[in-house]
């Protein structure tokens, strides 16, 4: 059967742009075919030109606009939106957070969870500079070294110096090793020979104590030239407090090799979160936005209701980070990860901060929790914080085997939330508050929240609303 496509690509269009995706491209429809559009808004009516074309959708770039959104804001620099560094970057940040609000709505209405109410998103004062982390890419363009970002959907590295939702130190500390590395003719790694030296610097600086590491990713065992980089980083770097070579000499996508080397200083920075002291290591998970981090969290255990007499599970817990916050609060907490680095970073700071309430367990979320089912654990909360793929059905099977008198759910995908409150309410757990979302990385269209699910069975006291929420 023939499609009958009604654009054809380097053509131009007058279209309305109707809507936004997740993923923050306008939609346009034209004769009911939809075309996704960057850098445009709902409402605006442009001039389209079509890029690329499949069979039920597609893209297309504004090449005029002949009105603009109320809510556009104009990027100073249009490598933010280029490279997704800030893809939302184009929009007011009062209609970000609503977009993000939105975002969670809709797939509620879509799966017919319309009852369950979704707050405004907790924003923040000054949504930009905000990030702790920089891993940025080296590559050889025009024939000199450069750092910056790719261009979206490419391998073409577009030089910046100012990544904007970055700390500002950061980028300094950046352009500083970029110099060194010119400097001292430190080839920059070809992904098409397999040569080269270095692939990329890793930044990490710690919001409260101010401390840097520096991590250079090689694709080499040796680093031509360390000792005079590292005496150039450190003589015009006083923050810095640790300076690492990480070895990555496989042909993958994966950013940092499993091999660390210290060049200079210690191991690990430390910071601080919620109170407790957090060592940092180069292959650490540590929340990149330290100041939204502790208002998700912090309402993540406020929602838990905890009075020290609870015993606490918390799945996905890293490097401890939701697990040692809620130890003050409760009787026990365990929890478990599956990188065995990370449950030795616990481990390592649960003893520096003197807490001795909280067992870390290495292992497979799903696989731990059917264990600690068996061998007869009873928690009255559980906490979830998983990755984008949600959770594992037999995850929350196990939870349910366990009846937990709440599940706090940690989430960063509101795709695989919805899902997963499905498959909760098969376990007899339904949502009893608002959704709260909050904004960890703005300008882009990510979108973190806490959702709290209790047993209806054990709230059945209380009175009820209706719907979803028992």
């Amino acid at each position: 059967m023939k499609l009958n496509i009604p654009v054809h690509k380097n053509e131009e269009y007058p279209a309305k742009v109707v809507d936004l995706t997740y993923e923050g491209n306008g939609v346009v429809k034209i004769d009911d075919f939809p075309v996704f559009v960057p850098n445009a808004l709902p409402g605006e009516e442009i001039t389209v030109k079509i890029t690329k074309v499949a069979s039920h959708f597609a893209w297309g770039r504004v090449m005029a606009w002949q009105t603009k959104s109320p809510d556009r804001v104009d990027v100073k620099d249009k490598k933010y939106i280029q490279t997704g560094i800030a893809p939302l970057g184009h929009l007011k940040y009062e209609a970000q957070l609503k977009f993000k609000q939105h975002q969670i709505a809709e797939l509620l209405a879509k799966a017919h969870l319309d009852e369950i109410e979704v707050l405004p998103t907790m924003g923040m004062d000054k949504p930009y500079h905000y990030r702790n982390k920089a891993q940025v890419p080296v590559k050889m363009v025009r024939g000199q070294l450069e750092t910056g970002f790719y261009k979206r959907g490419s391998h073409t590295l577009v030089p910046i110096e100012d990544f904007y939702i970055q700390d500002p130190a950061i980028d300094q500390v950046i352009i500083v090793v970029r110099d060194l590395l010119r400097k001292y003719h430190v080839t920059p790694y070809d992904e098409r020979t397999g040569k080269g030296v270095i692939r990329t610097v890793m930044v990490r600086r710690g919001y409260y104590s101010h401390e840097v590491m520096v991590v250079l990713v090689t694709n080499t065992k040796r680093l031509p030239m360390a000792e005079q980089i590292v005496d150039g980083i450190v003589a015009v770097v006083p923050e810095v407090k640790s300076i690492v070579q990480n070895i990555n000499d496989k042909k993958t996508n994966r950013l940092l090799g499993d091999k660390n080397k210290t060049l200079w200083g210690a191991d690990e920075i430390h910071d601080q979160l919620l109170g407790i002291d957090f060592a940092i290591s180069p292959l650490s998970f540590y929340q990149v936005n330290p100041q939204q981090t502790e208002r998700l969290y912090q309402t993540a255990i406020d929602n838990a209701g905890l009075d020290g007499s609870q015993t606490v599970i918390d799945a996905y817990c890293g490097i401890g980070t939701i697990s040692l916050a809620v130890a003050k609060h409760a009787k026990q907490v365990y929890g478990v990860e599956i990188v065995p680095a990370a449950i030795d970073d616990a481990k390592h700071n649960a003893k520096r901060n003197g807490i001795k309430n909280v067992k870390f367990v290495v292992g497979k979320a799903e696989e731990q929790f059917a264990k600690w089912q068996e061998d007869g654990l009873k928690p009255d909360v559980v906490i979830v914080d998983p990755p984008r793929k949600g959770l594992a059905e037999s995850l929350i099977e196990a939870t349910g085997k366990m009846a937990p008198q709440k599940v706090i759910y940690v989430s960063c995908n509101p795709a695989t939330l919805v899902r997963d409150i499905q498959r909760f309410a098969e376990q007899g757990y339904h949502v009893t508050k608002p959704i709260q979302p909050v904004d960890q990385f703005p300008q882009t269209t990510h979108v973190e929240s806490v959702t709290v699910l209790e047993c209806t069975e054990k709230i059945a006291h209380k009175p009820r609303h209706g719907g979803i929420y028992g």
